[in-house]
Order: C-alpha cells, then structure tokens, then sequence
C-alpha cells in the first residue's frame, strides 16, 4: 500500500479526478473513504484520506491486524513523506458494504432526477430506510459521530410514507419497511407515527385499513410556471443550473431548464427567472443574485409553481440590451 501526504492528510494515493458529482464519500471514525461511482467495483479503488488515524479503530477489518500495526507504527515514525508498505493491501471485499453505503448516499445527494429527460425520482423514505439499514450493518467503522452515521436521523421524517408503503405486493419493500420499523425501535424513535408503524408491521390486519396511492414526488411541475411573459422584453435567454451549486432535491438536473428575462418596470427594469423544479424539497429560501456591470441584486427564490422570481436592477442601470458578463442565480454566467 502507498501512503501519500496531501493537502496536511495522509491518503492512499491522489485523489480521484472526478468532479464531486461523479465521487461517493463516505465519512468513518478518523477518515473519508471515496470512490468513483462509474468505476467497476473494486477494493483496489477505495481512496482513502485519514483525518485522525488514531480513531480509525476499524482500519484492521480492512487491511488486517497485521496490516493495521504497520500503517499506524509507519504514520507515527514518518510525519512526512510518501510511504510504501510492503505486505499491506486492502482484504478483498472489506469495503464493498462501505461502497455500497456510500453510493446510497450519492445517490441522495446528487441522483439527477429530470421530468424533461424522463429520470425519475427515487423514493426518498425507501432510500433513506436502506441507507440507514446499510449504516447500521457497518457501525463498527463509526465509532464516532460522523456526517454519515446518523441512523436516527435517516429515518425519522419517514414513518407516515412507510406505512403506505405496507399496502405493496413487492417483498422487497416489505421487508425494508420492516426493517427500518425495527431499526427505528432501536433508535429510540417512539412517536405516535412510529408506534402506528410497528403497530402494522407487527399486525396485517391493520394493513387493510391503510389509504392506498402514494404521493407525487413531481407535485411542482418541471417547466415554467405559465405566467404572462413581458412583451417588451429588453433581453431573455435559456441556461442550465450549475448542479454542484444548489442543494439537491429541488431542481430538474436536464440542461436549459432556467428561463430569464430583463423587462421594463416603470422607470426601471426587473430580472425574472423561472426554473424547473421537481422535488421532494421545496425551492424556497435559496439566494439569487442578479449581476450586471456595477450593478447587483439579490433576491430569495421564489417556486416555480408560484410567481417568477423577480430582482429589481440596480437603479442607475440603463439596459438595451444584456450586458456581456451578466450573471443570474448561484454560479450561473447567462
């Protein structure tokens, strides 16, 4: 195994070229695993970056005993320099429950989800169940808090969707309902949501009385909003959000899915942009900032099932047309 000092960390080698949106992370007790999610599985890919090697206490169920003595004495004996341990490789498969934890939560995190391409949503509460599940299978690498060990957390906005989902035929479903019910016991989560929940799981009969259907996790409509375009407009345009730039959930991941317009506005002009959402989390509270020269407005965003967004410019701006370098939302250039 080659140990390599980067950024003040050491690691496993460089790290992975690939932008963040095409990397899996995994934060353990003492270090960040990565991997490239278009990659072959293969333990031989596991990056790995330590933060406090001193905590990694699972590092042997990795590269052995053997192998987790001879890491640790080489970082203490060597505080700087690349290092070359001879004898210490990844065990096959030690990683692979890891990987897979890691690309559940890629896949929560960035899943591309489009109603112009066709991408659909993934279930948010069945996804979230079987990343809980997945962190609780490997709780030996979090034997401190970590962004990513909070079974708890996982599961407690979820008990009401989960108990629709009991009315499914499909075994695979029930069985993760089930799971996450008893996951959640576990937990300590016991509200009333949660007790109705074991409650089904633990008695079929309960089951008949469920309401059926499932919630539309596309209940904003991707597109724009339908609103009367200005029909003296000075200048509109199409763009793509910058997917690395919003929080996810929110926005339709095709290109070209903001509209913007500069329109008169009595002596001024307003800045309006529509963007495609489709959830499950709501478009609200996020800053947009319009830029144009010396002029700057920042605006909340506003869901694209209600009114446009509307920036007003600054008021010495004169527009005949865009100005080149215009700039609209969170690290977009239109």
């Amino acid at each position: 195994m080659r140990l390599v000092a980067e950024s003040g960390l050491w690691t496993t080698g460089p790290a992975h070229p690939a932008t963040t949106p095409l990397t899996a992370v995994l934060e353990v007790s003492g270090a960040v695993l990565s991997w490239t999610i278009d990659d072959p599985p293969d333990d031989a890919a596991t990056h790995i970056a330590f933060t406090d090697v001193s905590r990694a206490d699972w590092l042997w169920r990795v590269v052995g005993e053997t192998g987790h003595v001879a890491l640790t004495s080489a970082l203490a004996a060597h505080p700087a320099g690349d290092l070359e341990l001879a004898g210490v490789d990844v065990v096959s498969g030690s990683t692979a429950p890891l990987r897979r934890l890691a690309l559940g939560h890629w896949l929560r995190r960035w899943w591309p989800a489009s109603q112009r391409d066709g991408i659909a949503g993934l279930d948010r509460a069945l996804l979230d169940v079987e990343v809980a599940v997945l962190t609780a299978g490997v709780q030996g690498f979090f034997t401190d808090d970590t962004l990513d060990s909070d079974v708890a957390g996982l599961l407690a906005p979820h008990a009401a969707a989960l108990l629709s989902h009991l009315r499914t035929d499909d075994r695979r479903v029930l069985e993760l309902v089930r799971s996450g019910a008893r996951l959640a016991d576990e937990a300590g989560l016991d509200d009333m949501a949660w007790a109705e929940l074991s409650a089904a799981v633990d008695d079929s009969s309960v089951v008949a009385t469920l309401p059926s259907g499932r919630r539309d996790d596309y209940a904003l409509a991707a597109g724009t909003d339908g609103a009367p375009r200005g029909a003296a407009s000075i200048g509109r345009g199409v763009a793509s959000i910058n997917w690395g730039a919003v929080p996810p959930g929110i926005f339709d991941a095709a290109e070209d899915t903001v509209d913007w317009s500069v329109e008169p506005a009595g002596p001024g002009v307003v800045a309006v942009i529509r963007a495609a959402v489709v959830g499950p989390d709501a478009p609200t509270d996020i800053p947009v900032r319009v830029n144009s020269g010396r002029s700057a407005a920042p605006e909340p965003w506003t869901p694209a099932a209600g009114p446009p967004s509307r920036s007003p410019t600054h008021t010495g701006t004169r527009w005949r047309r865009p100005r080149p370098g215009t700039t609209i939302g969170r690290g977009h250039r239109w």
